[in-house]
């Protein structure tokens, strides 16, 4: 009889252990998984948006003037004769015109 109680004890230890760690793994997930997902998200749409006239900082910390956009690079004016071209990814955002 006494041996039957403690594998009855076992198991529900067992179970508990899986719980918690079924709820360490939600947390991991909504807390750094999905955020991540939606920032890449955000910046890959931002990146297909990209028009003649935005302007622009790159992830180096140049701002500029998007001059043309092409299929995997931009082109972007960062002086009066002085235009650039960089990767699409190396954008690191769009500024707003009371910023730039």
């Amino acid at each position: 009889m006494g041996a039957t109680e403690a594998s009855a004890g076992g198991s529900g230890q067992m179970v508990t252990t899986f719980v918690t760690f079924g709820l360490v793994i939600l947390i991991f997930y909504f807390l750094i998984i999905r955020p991540q997902n939606k920032k890449q998200k955000d910046a890959k749409k931002m990146i297909e948006a990209l028009k003649k006239g935005d302007k622009v900082v790159s992830i180096g910390g140049i701002h500029g003037t998007v001059v043309s956009v092409k299929e995997q690079s931009t082109v972007v004016k960062v002086d009066d004769n002085t235009k650039l071209e960089f990767s699409k990814s190396a954008i690191s955002s769009v500024v707003s015109e009371g910023k730039a």
